[in-house]
């Protein structure tokens, strides 16, 4: 990258050392920083941010008429604090009439960091500790104490994440938030079996929720997922819509056993009912994601949708990928569905679709090695070329990858423009 591609633009302030920053003090919704290409540049040589997401970042700052945009007049050189001071001042960061690309970006989420591994990797035991882990000697404080012990967890989990939430760690007030989502389930359960209304039959176990599938937990799985929107709603941690996505995948599986209960559970039915939850899965983060990009305020420019997008794809996918069929008509049309996906992920921003559609068009091309062109010749060599074809085709994407973005973001419906706002995430 070159510095003279944007001579207009420079950077206003020097940069800050994390080192002698305060959390607090970093990520207020107030804090705005004034950052220029030769800053941009610099983060792509450590490595925080990818060369074809800064040519999409700093289109999308530095575009004539956006909020963000500061150019230094051959007059008055870079702008002086008073006068950035007076521009916001002039000028909303986030007004209402802008178009979505004119806002600022989607906060795409907390950095990897060791800091943050500990962080989930702490929070994913307490998770773990609560859910999958859950012994049997639980069950000994009875349905009551379990109760009572679940309302202390949850209440615990919340008051700890609010005063996270107030020191301005937003990460580990997220994974406690969880923590008390997934503490729901437990107490229905045991309130269910305290005062008697557990339906008679199955598991009455609660460390079976995890492993049985069973109509007996839509219960508890409706109620987490009321608990996790009015807990969002209040809280606003994008990690709480994890539970919500796991709850879906549930609640897909335990549907179909509720169908078939009479005749036992029939996979084949499983498989078709994960299609379709996967689909829908996939269409309520759609909305979440247009909600987010298009929000006026900071807070609700978060990913929530990052848990439903991956969730919903892989349901889907399985559903498909587990289709048996004999049509080698019918197996095309399974590649060609993989090949939409990839540039639907391309489109969007979410790897995950162009990951499972990679690995789709790579199970059909396996199929006709071992099974349609099992005794050609030419066959190795031809997949041999295609795979270099491929990686020619990978370095030209990546070459072009802004633009391609774009291109691809012009094939979307006019209500799913904001999608591709940001693209290259996942």
């Amino acid at each position: 990258m070159n510095n003279n591609e944007n001579p207009d633009t420079v950077p206003a302030v020097e940069p800050t050392r994390w080192e002698i920053t305060q959390a607090e003090d970093v990520f207020l919704p107030s804090v705005r920083v004034q950052i220029g290409w030769s800053d941009v540049e610099a983060a792509v040589a450590r490595g925080a941010v990818l060369q074809s997401e800064a040519h999409a970042l700093w289109a999308s700052w530095a575009t004539p008429g956006s909020p963000l945009r500061v150019v230094a007049s051959s007059a008055c050189g870079v702008p002086t604090a008073a006068q950035l001071a007076q521009e916001d001042a002039a000028v909303p960061p986030l007004a209402p009439h802008l178009a979505p690309s004119q806002r600022a970006p989607l906060d795409r989420g907390p950095v990897f960091s060791f800091t943050n591994t500990l962080y989930y990797f702490g929070g994913l035991l307490a998770i773990g500790a609560m859910t999958l882990f859950m012994s049997l000697g639980w069950e000994l404080f009875g349905a009551w104490g379990v109760f009572a012990l679940a309302l202390g967890y949850f209440t615990g989990a919340l008051l700890v994440a609010r005063n996270l939430l107030q020191k301005g760690l937003r990460t580990p007030a997220g994974i406690l938030a969880t923590l008390a989502v997934c503490l729901v389930p437990l107490a229905v359960w045991a309130f269910q079996v305290g005062i008697g209304l557990w339906p008679d039959g199955g598991s009455d176990s609660y460390r079976d929720f995890h492993h049985i599938v069973d109509w007996r937990w839509l219960m508890l799985e409706f109620a987490t997922l009321i608990a996790a929107v009015v807990l969002l709603y209040r809280y606003k941690l994008p990690f709480m819509v994890m539970p919500v996505a796991v709850t879906i995948w549930y609640l897909c599986m335990d549907v179909s056993h509720m169908l078939m209960q009479q005749a036992g559970l029939d996979w084949e039915l499983v498989r078709d009912m994960s299609l379709v939850f996967g689909l829908a899965t996939c269409a309520l983060a759609v909305w979440v994601d247009l909600r987010s990009r298009t929000a006026e305020n900071a807070e609700d420019r978060q990913d929530f949708a990052f848990w439903l997008y991956l969730f919903g794809a892989v349901m889907f996918w399985a559903g498909l990928s587990l289709r048996e069929s004999e049509s080698e008509w019918n197996k095309l049309l399974y590649a060609l569905i993989n090949v939409f996906l990839v540039f639907l992920g391309a489109a969007i921003g979410r790897r995950v679709f162009t990951v499972l559609g990679g690995i789709g068009v790579a199970g059909y091309l396996g199929h006709l090695a071992y099974r349609v062109f099992a005794d050609s010749l030419l066959f190795p060599f031809a997949l041999t070329l295609l795979g270099l074809a491929v990686v020619a085709l990978g370095i030209w994407w990546q070459r072009n990858e802004a633009r391609i973005h774009a291109r691809l973001a012009g094939w979307l419906p006019g209500a799913l423009r904001p999608l591709a706002e940001v693209a290259g995430r996942g």
